[in-house]
């Protein structure tokens, strides 16, 4: 196989071809039936030959499962390309690269990086969660390895230079979300993935037309030019029961598919033909759109199911848009970023209206800011006093008592944990290692339901809706949409955050650019 011109890398840079993915989902053991089937299946996907790549999960629903490489490589030798999902939940950065140099030398070169769902129960309970880099952490070291075959090495450990490896990136996003912090956060974010170097993006599944055109002309308006690939997922009854409960999180079924579903579900096949025709539908509304291809997927899929999938959309191409009222399924009150074309039930190119109120003459964040401001920034009145200050003490018996006193200080006001590299201005001073469960520095993941954090829904806000909430009345939400904030150093653990602020060995001496990362240094 020619690593720099593989099919999928082909399919994905031609404008004339339709690009087609199957998601393959392995279950918990290696010798299963479900494993069988999947394989057989697989095998009968790439006789085929009208999907470029089969993608394949790793420890789908954070239960652990054969691993992605194990059946990649099986499938790699059926002569089919494969996507292998890289999560951050169960890995450390130096796992990830170990586990990437294998890859390499197995030819599995295509990656859809993701933060992964939050690890389930487990062998003697539940598994702690890592978490150690996010999504643009990860694509950041890929496009280090893209360029260099290895990561810089510390001076003390100079290792050989290798050649480049090519990974193929992918990203996902979800423009199907209720509340204007999640939407506009994911498309925020989508920025930061583009610029660390993501070369395509799937959407999350969802089965409204006017909310797929939502992203396609959000990412040609702002010259997103990457690729993009809608979800095309044909869900079980007992699937369709789950996401319904947001119990898959970033999976949105609103009540009026649920009860479409659940009568066709009355018919002697349990709707099941209805669920495949809908597919068949939004394909050719996705390639109508001028999606650049689709990712399909769902569970106890047979092949004659796909190729009947296919051949339907095939049929009905030519009238996609009369499809379009077919695919209208969005909570009533969920929020759009552009205003609707009532002629064509899509979107007009005209924002909506995002009113803001009037920022609070007193408040937290701008209580925060201005002690930020005075102290910490380089103009600001105090920062030559404090700097020195902190300095002086860390060299003397008053070492550990400024750090108590830092961390009792920050405790009450910020959650703080005393990581010692710390990131609470650039998140409107909140601490994302004690209110994200997913210790996440660079945007949202996908999972968040209603603005509530996936893994404590009802219970605690997802940290970057609050954020976003927070900077808007001044006008400064948008600053995530660029910069960097490279991942926890951990040796830094227990240590005063402001004398490593002082000294410059924290995340702001490695991002003093924005638009740097780790990579570039």
């Amino acid at each position: 196989m020619e690593l720099y011109n593989s099919r999928l890398r082909r399919s994905l840079k031609d404008p004339g071809e339709f690009t087609l993915t199957f998601e393959l989902v392995p279950g918990r053991g290696g010798r299963t039936q479900e494993i069988n089937r999947i394989v057989n299946l697989a095998k009968d996907i790439a006789a085929d030959g009208r999907f470029q790549a089969l993608s394949i999960t790793e420890n789908a629903g954070g239960q652990p499962s054969l691993s992605p490489e194990t059946l990649g490589t099986e499938i790699l030798a059926m002569g089919s390309e494969v996507i292998i999902h890289l999560s951050c939940k169960d890995k450390n950065r130096n796992q990830m690269e170990s586990l990437l140099f294998g890859w390499d030398r197995h030819n599995l070169h295509n990656l859809l990086v993701i933060a992964g769902d939050y690890p389930k129960e487990g062998y003697c309970g539940f598994p702690k969660p890592v978490f150690d880099l996010d999504t643009i952490h990860v694509l950041d070291m890929l496009a280090s390895m893209n360029k260099k075959g290895q990561l810089p090495q510390d001076n003390d450990t100079p290792g050989e230079q290798g050649p480049s490896i090519p990974f193929l990136k992918g990203v996902v996003v979800s423009p199907f979300k209720l509340l204007e912090a999640e939407l506009v956060m994911q498309y925020y974010k989508l920025h930061r993935k583009v610029s660390a170097g993501a070369d395509f993006v799937i959407t999350q599944l969802g089965y409204d037309a006017r909310k797929f055109h939502e992203l396609l002309q959000y990412m040609k308006q702002n010259q997103l030019n990457i690729p993009f690939i809608g979800n095309v997922f044909i869900p079980s009854l007992k699937v369709v029961e789950l996401m319904h409960e947001g119990k898959l999180p970033g999976c949105l079924v609103p009540d009026s598919l649920y009860e479409q579903i659940q009568w066709e579900a009355r018919t002697e096949d349990k709707g099941k033909k209805a669920r495949l025709v809908r597919a068949a539908k939004l394909l050719a509304v996705l390639k109508g759109l001028g999606y650049d291809g689709a990712h399909i997927g769902g569970p106890a899929l047979t092949f004659t199911d796909l190729d009947f999938v296919l051949n339907q959309a095939e049929e009905m191409e030519s009238g996609w848009q009369s499809l379009i009222p077919d695919l209208a399924f969005c909570p009533p009150k969920a929020f759009h970023y552009y205003e609707k074309d009532q002629a064509t039930g899509l979107n007009t190119e005209k924002e909506v209206e995002r009113p803001s109120k009037k920022p609070p003459w007193i408040s937290a964040y701008a209580f925060s800011n201005w002690v930020h401001e005075t102290a910490f920034e380089p103009e600001g009145v105090l920062y030559d006093l404090c700097k020195k200050t902190c300095l002086r003490l860390d060299e003397t018996r008053l070492r550990g008592p400024l750090s108590t006193f830092e961390y009792i200080t920050k405790a009450a006001l910020f959650g703080c944990l005393n990581c010692g590299d710390c990131t609470l201005e650039r998140l409107a001073f909140l601490c994302p290692q004690s209110r994200c469960a997913k210790y996440l520095l660079n945007g949202p993941c996908g999972g968040s339901h209603n603005g509530w954090c996936e893994v404590y829904p009802g219970r605690k806000r997802c940290v970057y809706v609050l954020a976003y909430n927070r900077l808007k009345p001044y006008g400064l939400e948008k600053k995530f949409k660029r910069g960097f904030t490279p991942p926890r150093n951990w040796s830094l653990n227990n240590t005063s955050s402001w004398v490593n602020f002082y000294r410059g060995l924290d995340n702001f001496a490695l991002s003093e650019d924005p638009t740097v990362s780790c990579s570039k240094k």
